[in-house]
């Protein structure tokens, strides 16, 4: 990627001095031979993660520092959710609900009113809906206009009444429209999506309903590596994403990530093994509270309930650094808590979402570092990010400014990380 002078000055500015916190007493990675950072990184972004790999790197041996990813648009260009959706919808995998209003406590009353009228007649309550069919093409749109925009075909909101730091309905809506089906099954149709989209050239559209959409992901190489390296290096690697929890898992195999150390949206099953339409929680929410998913504060939550062992309402906190992770990587303002509690460098992944920039940006503290998409990436933002007014979302909705730890306001921050021509 090619960079002006006056662009790799704008890089030092903002990403401050590069320093790292003091690697834990445990470490020593004079010890063991040295893992290589790949190439493909802007700027001084591959020296940055390859001096948190020296000095952090303990080759399996006594502590084990932690790393955690998000997975959509971060370690793969597109969404494996949007995929899998769009698998389900073409191949008519998704049951006919008993009541449309119960697939999500935030669905409202118009949402559930056009899915009745779109859906309701092609099949009884618990059947595959025939949504890959001309017939069901009507359903299959009124589905994919919920999941998709939030709303229905004729532009009525479909979710209300959500904490919007803990949860997003619609990412949420997802794993609950997979009521009925197993875990195993449910891999199996990811793993079907993963050989279409994978084989699919970039570019690709496919048909689902009457429209298109998406129909090719691909992994991004720099990131495969870097995965590679820091488990090489003795890092206990994660993956929190905000898709369906058997998706993720099909998905991060190809990176060489278990099933154990994935962190997805996770359904509550009946006694037989079926997913429910309702949600496990973590903290202070109980399972089928459908509140509490993998999104902003709520991957803080998930993290520290799976990765640290903090149970109960202390996991919504931020922890200690000792029981926090060290790195960690996203592209969202959804991944924006769980990057802030990294103790050593942040990865930012720039696709123009406010307030992850402006926090990135504004690097206050040194350990933020940027990068384009490393596909298809964004061109600059014309205007600056609006840090200072309307940045931030509060649980409400309501926006605000972009806030430092002592509570000054981050100032509006222009784009500058991104591949000129």
């Amino acid at each position: 990627m090619r960079r002006s002078r006056t662009a790799t000055l704008a890089l030092i500015a903002a990403t401050g001095s590069g320093l790292l916190l003091a690697p834990p007493a445990q470490a020593d990675p004079t010890s063991c031979r040295r893992a290589v950072v790949g190439s493909g990184w802007y700027g001084d972004n591959q020296a940055r993660l390859q001096q948190l790999v020296d000095r952090y790197g303990s080759c399996g041996r006594g502590h084990k520092p932690v790393a955690v990813f998000d997975w959509d648009n971060t370690v793969v260009k597109n969404d494996v959710g949007d995929a899998t959706m769009y698998w389900l919808l073409r191949n008519g995998r998704i049951r006919q609900p008993a009541d449309w209003s119960a697939t999500s406590r935030f669905l409202t009353p118009a949402a559930a009113t056009a899915l009745t009228d779109a859906c309701g007649p092609l099949a009884r309550p618990g059947a595959p809906l025939p949504t890959g069919t001309p017939g069901g093409a009507g359903c299959a749109d009124e589905i994919n206009s919920v999941y998709g925009t939030a709303a229905t075909r004729t532009g009525a909101a479909a979710f209300a009444g959500w904490d919007r730091r803990t949860t997003e309905p619609s990412y949420a809506w997802l794993p609950q429209l997979m009521q009925g089906w197993t875990a195993r099954e449910v891999r199996g149709f990811a793993a079907a999506a993963r050989t279409e989209n994978l084989a699919a050239p970039v570019g690709a559209v496919q048909q689902v309903g009457s429209g298109t959409a998406t129909g090719w992901v691909r992994y991004y190489d720099q990131q495969k590596d870097l995965v590679n390296t820091l488990r090489k290096s003795g890092f206990d690697v994660w993956i929190s994403s905000a898709s369906p929890q058997p998706v993720v898992e099909v998905w991060a195999k190809g990176v060489g990530i278990d099933a154990d150390h994935v962190i997805g949206i996770r359904n509550t099953t009946t006694r037989g093994g079926k997913l429910t339409s309702h949600l496990q929680g973590c903290g202070s929410v109980r399972d089928g509270d459908d509140t509490m998913t993998t999104y902003i504060d709520g991957k803080r939550c998930w993290i520290n309930k799976e990765v640290f062992g903090v149970h109960g309402a202390a996991a919504e906190q931020v922890q200690p650094a000792s029981r926090r992770q060290v790195f960690a990587a996203g592209d969202s303002d959804t991944d924006i808590s769980f990057l802030r509690d990294a103790t050593a460098l942040r990865l930012a992944v720039n696709r123009n979402k406010n307030e992850l920039m402006c926090r990135a940006y504004d690097n206050s503290d040194g350990r933020w570092i940027v990068n384009p998409m490393f596909i298809e990436p964004k061109e600059q933002k014309a205007t600056p990010y609006p840090c200072a007014t309307t940045g931030y979302v509060d649980r409400d909705g309501t926006r605000g400014p972009v806030l430092r730890e002592d509570t000054s306001v981050i100032p509006d921050q222009a784009d500058r990380v991104f591949q000129t021509a």
